[in-house]
């Protein structure tokens, strides 16, 4: 119960702070801290969280009218520690904070209501299959996960870093220190960067926990997702695995939080609340008390970081389950690489991968072949005057999608029909240049068409894997070896685990590394590290074949080398020099608008007023912005973007700097759109 007259109410709009109103006498005893509550906000009504009570009415502005609350929204309170993780969230990533604060609430809640409460769809597989018994841990993994059980035990928060290679067993210690937990009985959360991507692990956990594990993620209904949400808040179930957006479900008695594959981008979301679910899961996992294992087998620097300086306790699994080898890596130079005219592999295809397909088909084995680029080719061109074709809301050239003879933008979705004559010059020798995998999987059906089998071909890429039902046909397709190659982005990187997969192949697999960011060398170790892993996860020994035009650089060496620690000790050291992140933290200022010079100009005025409080406060003596200038993708959905970037030596520094900042924003004008990306993983 409420004492007081006046409460701050933290409410959902774009607004930069909380809000005052008056408790009517007749809400008093129905309403706490924390409560959701139904305000009128100007002309409107809107939704809040009653976040605090004013003591004293001196508080007060005199003479302002104090709008009353029109009622209480009968749901959950949150508690004191979800209450202050989201005023946390709101303050690091500069976001309105009633925004933040709704995201704690199941939106399910009110379809329910307004549909009526109908049986639940059934399909989400969680029917416990079969038993998946505790395997017995190995010397490494019981020492991990006796470390771990400690700290649940010892209810006290403890950040833990499990780093193991490919195969090595990770997935079982969080298996077995979860069964310690809900024992307590406590809840735990397991937070994985693509859920509708790796529905193995959630298989894992359901054939180990069967009904008591409950999952949310985008391919969900907002009924599905309605009903494995409030299981878990009100108890029913103690294990929630989700995506990034599981991480707001207001679990007040959390025993431990694990972030599978914790170096995955996808922990990072790009728009709205730009918040990082690793980052933000473990100071949720400091304000509860409890232990949070960030697991992976190429860990971010900057968790790497934090564990040679003693902030995260390292766990590491040094070799894979029941000791299998790790596959063998061969590294192909295609700068050697030059077909005779008789030759009939395609342009992308060297000699030693052609014949380790050969002999993989041979023996009935599979095999994988990855590029990062979805399509049959990057982009078209005259060879007559050079004209390419580009979006015409994006500073992008569309890429070919031969199978459905169009012209697509990956980053905004325009489409046009495949272009024969050129626009420009009208030849009719408009051609496809580069490399997609819908190419790639067209020139194998080609080339092992006189096989003496028939060869079976399949695709994991957005364009092909659009629901959770054609990913568990192609990984149901996979298993029951009714496919013999698969050919994908990413996508087929991330999790899985296929016994009869012994070959990998990288295509171009330098193409990461030309992206101006200083963590692309990071990214193309650890994807072609986690794509490598892949291979020869059971009793059949693993190849990879590795196609690159750069052999020597780091990110392909060391990863060839199966050998993180070089590459980790070689990279932090010139981010060191750099002060770039771990050893400084960064910010962007985004500008977005239709008006080229208007954004301009507002980026330029923003980095004025930043050198005016840079002068003024010898606090931020040590900060360095870079720009303002456009932005690699210099237009986006018509919108033209500028950015200037923010470097600092600390968190704190970066936030009181971004506060004052943002304290006024009248100064930007209509038309212009301001973003600010704390953390930032692409400054594209």
């Amino acid at each position: 119960m409420i004492n007081s007259e006046f409460v701050e109410i933290a409410v959902e709009a774009p607004l930069p702070r909380l809000l005052t109103y008056r408790l009517p006498q007749n809400l008093s005893s129905q309403v706490i801290i924390g409560s959701r509550v139904l305000v009128p906000l100007g002309p409107r009504k809107s939704k809040g969280v009653l976040v605090s009570e004013i003591k004293s009415s001196s508080a007060l502005a005199k003479g302002r009218e104090i709008k009353p609350i029109i009622e209480i929204i009968d749901e959950p309170a949150l508690g004191d520690k979800m209450r202050l993780w989201l005023k946390w969230l709101a303050q690091y990533y500069l976001h309105p904070p009633g925004q933040v604060y709704s995201m704690a609430f199941s939106p399910g809640l009110e379809i329910r209501k307004r549909k009526g409460r109908k049986k639940a769809p059934t399909d989400l597989n969680l029917t416990k299959q079969d038993s998946h018994r505790p395997f017995t841990p190995n010397e490494d993994q019981q020492k991990a996960i006796s470390k771990i059980g400690d700290a649940t035990q010892n209810t006290k928060f403890q950040p833990f870093l499990l780093w193991g290679v490919t195969g090595s067993g990770k997935t079982e210690v969080y298996l077995q220190c979860i069964e310690k937990v809900v024992k307590s009985p406590k809840q735990a959360l397991v937070l994985v960067p693509e859920i509708s991507l790796t529905p193995q692990l959630v298989k894992r956990f359901v054939g180990r926990f069967g009904e008591n594990v409950a999952v949310l993620h985008s391919h969900l209904t907002e009924r599905e997702r309605s009903d494995q949400w409030w299981s878990v808040v009100r108890g029913k179930k103690q294990i929630l695995v989700g995506a990034r957006s599981a991480l707001f479900c207001p679990v007040e008695n959390l025993g431990i939080i694990i972030v599978d594959e914790e170096h995955e981008a996808s922990f990072k979301q790009e728009n709205n609340l730009k918040y990082n679910a690793r980052d933000s899961a473990i100071v949720r996992a400091q304000i509860s008390s409890c232990p949070i294992v960030l697991g992976s087998a190429t860990p971010s620097l900057e968790s790497w970081q934090n564990s040679l300086s003693g902030k995260f306790q390292l766990l590491e699994l040094k070799s894979r389950v029941e000791n299998r080898p790790l596959p063998t890596i061969q590294v192909v130079d295609m700068r050697k690489h030059k077909p005779s005219k008789e030759s009939t592999l395609p342009f992308w295809l060297s000699q030693s991968l052609f014949e380790e397909l050969n002999a993989v088909l041979e023996k009935n084995e599979q095999a994988a072949l990855f590029l990062n680029r979805r399509g049959f080719a990057q982009f078209t061109l005259c060879p007559s005057c050079g004209h390419t074709e580009q979006c015409a809301h994006c500073s992008v050239s569309l890429t070919v999608h031969k199978q459905n003879n169009k012209l697509l933008c990956h980053y905004c979705a325009f489409e046009k029909p495949m272009v024969v004559r050129c626009p420009s010059c009208k030849s009719d020798e408009m051609r496809t240049q580069g490399l997609g995998t819908q190419r790639i999987a067209e020139d194998l059906g080609n080339l092992f068409s006189s096989f003496s089998r028939p060869i079976n071909i399949a695709r994991a890429d957005r364009d092909e894997i659009n629901s959770r039902e054609s990913l568990e046909k192609l990984l149901d397709d996979i298993n029951n070896h009714t496919v013999d190659i698969i050919v994908g982005t990413q996508m087929i990187a991330k999790g899985h685990d296929f016994p009869n997969l012994t070959l990998v192949g990288a295509v171009m697999a330098d193409l990461g590394l030309h992206f101006p960011d200083f963590r692309s060398s990071e990214k193309t170790f650890q994807l072609l590290t986690q794509v490598a892993g892949r291979a020869g996860r059971h009793e059949k020994a693993g190849k990879v074949v590795i196609q690159t035009y750069s052999p020597h650089h780091p990110a392909i060496s060391c990863s060839a080398n199966h050998d993180f620690r070089k590459f980790a000790g070689d990279e932090l050291r010139e981010r060191s020099e750099l002060q770039y992140p771990p050893f400084g933290r960064m910010a962007t200022l985004r500008f977005q608008g239709a008006d080229f010079n208007k954004t301009e100009a507002t980026s330029q005025n923003a980095m004025r007023r930043l050198e005016h409080l840079k002068k003024n406060l010898t606090e931020y003596s040590g900060v360095e912005f870079l720009g303002p200038c456009e932005s690699a993708l210099a237009k986006l959905k018509n919108k033209h973007r500028f950015q200037i970037l923010m470097k600092v030596s600390s968190s704190k520094t970066l936030n009181t700097l971004l506060q004052h900042f943002m304290r006024d924003s009248d100064w930007v004008p209509s038309g212009v759109g301001l973003s600010v990306d704390v953390d930032p993983l692409y400054l594209l």
